[in-house]
């Protein structure tokens, strides 16, 4: 897959949206490789949309897939979560001059604001759509799944589990990226329960069903171009996209597109490359509102928080009382909030723990309730833990949301 990127400097100030134009030249070009150049940008005036243009070249002429990132730190990290894109970007997009790209800053990064935000155009010639940007990819490997804390059997026995690379959502599903999805959906013959609520464009998504998360992984794949994952049986030829369908381990195209995390992915990067610890952080085993948005209850030896209660930053009398995705640090892997805000669903069905090693595992053939993970705005610290496991009913719609997984490669 042959690569070349170009950046481009964008700042703000005050209460608006400014952009400070800049260009740059490309980078790591190769033979035949798409050349992107001539990168500018412009804010739409009275709005919060702002338009990327740029041109690009390829010698083979080939369609090619398109990504745009942003960086808040002058280019040393592009880690911002971005999702709303639109125009020349993702798979398909022909060569040619003033190809232009929206972001909608207003939804991905409302009322912030940056002196040294840039931007970074990538040109590919693989026929596979690029990997969004707010993904991040996730190394193969083992870790301990479990723990022995708290008196938890539930996450007994600890066991290794090696889990092979992936890639995950830096932030819960918000919902823009619901709505922006949903809408193609329904337009394309998908059938939803009941949707997805919102306190806001930028917080997360929820209370959506597990058969409606797992519906709307795969109308973000063919809204891509992405081979979907779920099916309604084991031949893997129609596409789940309406009702309530038990779907089962082997109807699932594993290398495929994107899909809800296995309880142990899930686990995995909540610990953000650590072992042995209680909550995704590495420098303390506590927990505070510093930290994460929960219901902080002084019962709990490990919950030093200052404040009691609600989050008090989010707790405007108005439920739910989440909180923004990525207001609060990463962990380790650069993943937001895999502590509190909202429950997450998983894929397996609830079962019982193996002392075995396992290589990833995707749960019980068959149960009567589906893992959520994570905490909850609602819930006390000890639900936050990496370990801690919840079950429901995969038909429920109280308020849960979820992260997508994508394959690399995909």
């Amino acid at each position: 897959m042959n690569i070349c990127r170009c950046l481009n400097h964008f700042t703000h100030r005050k209460a608006a949206l400014v952009l400070a134009l800049a260009f740059a030249a490309c980078s790591e070009v190769q033979a035949a490789d798409p050349l992107v150049s001539n990168v500018r940008s412009a804010q739409r005036a009275g709005t919060k949309l702002v338009d990327i243009y740029y041109d690009v070249a390829d010698a083979d002429g080939d369609r090619l897939a398109i990504s745009v990132a942003v960086s808040t730190n002058g280019g040393a990290t592009y880690d911002l979560p971005t999702t709303t894109f639109t125009g020349d970007v993702g798979a398909n997009v022909t060569p040619g001059s003033n190809k232009r790209i929206v972001w909608n800053a207003g939804q991905d990064w409302n009322n912030r604001f940056s002196a040294n935000l840039r931007f970074r155009v990538t040109a590919s010639d693989s026929t596979v759509p690029p990997p969004p940007t707010g993904m991040v990819l996730i190394p193969a490997g083992s870790f301990q799944m479990g723990d022995n804390l708290d008196g938890d059997t539930s996450a007994q026995p600890v066991h290794s589990v090696y889990v092979s690379a992936f890639y995950m959502d830096r932030t819960e599903v918000t919902k823009a990226l619901w709505d922006q999805v949903y809408g193609w959906a329904v337009a394309n013959g998908y059938r939803f329960q009941y949707g997805a609520q919102g306190k806001a464009a930028n917080h997360p998504a929820h209370s959506m069903t597990w058969y409606d998360a797992v519906k709307w992984c795969n109308a973000r794949s063919e809204n891509e171009g992405r081979t979907p994952a779920y099916y309604t049986s084991a031949a893997q030829v129609t596409v789940y996209r309406s009702g309530q369908v038990t779907l089962q381990n082997d109807w699932v195209k594993w290398n495929a597109g994107y899909r809800l995390p296995t309880e142990a992915e899930w686990e995995k990067v909540a610990r953000g490359g650590l072992s042995g610890r209680r909550f995704p952080w590495s420098d303390t085993d506590n927990i505070t509102h510093s930290r994460a948005n929960y219901y902080s209850d002084s019962g709990y030896a490990y919950d030093t928080s200052p404040t009691r209660g609600h989050h008090p930053t989010f707790n405007d009398g108005v439920y739910p009382y989440t909180s923004p995705a990525g207001h609060f640090a990463a962990n380790g892997y650069g993943l937001y909030d895999m502590a509190g805000n909202v429950w997450e669903w998983c894929w397996d069905w609830y079962g019982s723990y193996s002392s075995s090693p396992q290589t990833d595992p995707r749960g019980p053939a068959s149960g009567l309730s589906r893992v959520h993970r994570g905490g909850s705005w609602g819930r006390d610290a000890i639900y936050c833990r990496a370990a801690r496991r919840g079950t429901l009913w995969p038909d429920s719609g109280i308020i849960y949301g979820f992260r997508s997984v994508l394959p690399p490669g995909q």
